[in-house]
């Protein structure tokens, strides 16, 4: 059993669903963060990140002023790095799991991110998280490297990656 397991799949398969009911089935504990849309009367205005032990920052909004964007989204590296990083650098000391929802697009703007990932895959500890499905260099290379598991997660396959990542959860890896 490998010990990174990155779930990829189009926007609204439920990937991050899947990982914090995983989570949430399993009494797990880990440390790191998930992404979660910010919807205003039903349309989607951002993103923000959630920690596992509850801080919020806005990752991306339509509202915020940025040097950095993507698609309508203005990105904000700042808050990144102070909730996401610095919460993936205290699971790298403090916990069995990291949590890294999601290596994507707006995430890797972030030197600092891109190297909080890279130590938490070195770091010789188990690691979920989401990837994004579209190629990217920084990402391929993750997906490549030979510690590394990607499920592909549709609408039609979630009962049966649940099942994976419940197994993988509760697994010791060699």
């Amino acid at each position: 059993m490998k010990r990174v397991l990155l779930l990829t799949g189009k926007p609204g398969t439920g990937k991050t669903a899947l990982i914090k009911e995983a989570l949430a089935r399993t009494k797990v504990k880990g440390g790191g963060f998930y992404t979660e849309e910010i919807r205003t009367g039903g349309i989607r205005q951002g993103f923000r990140i959630v920690t596992l032990d509850g801080r919020e920052a806005i990752l991306a909004h339509v509202g915020i002023s940025s040097p950095y964007q993507v698609s309508k989204y203005r990105v904000d590296t700042d808050s990144l790095n102070r909730v996401g990083v610095s919460v993936l650098r205290q699971a790298l000391k403090e916990t069995d799991l990291i949590v890294i929802d999601e290596i994507g697009k707006m995430e890797l703007l972030s030197p600092q991110f891109k190297e909080a990932v890279t130590q938490a895959i070195n770091s010789g500890k188990k690691v979920l998280g989401t990837i994004m499905l579209n190629p990217h260099p920084f990402a391929d290379e993750i997906k490549r490297r030979p510690e590394v598991e990607t499920l592909l997660v549709t609408r039609d396959n979630r009962t049966e990656v649940m099942k994976k990542v419940l197994d993988w959860l509760t697994a010791e890896v060699n």
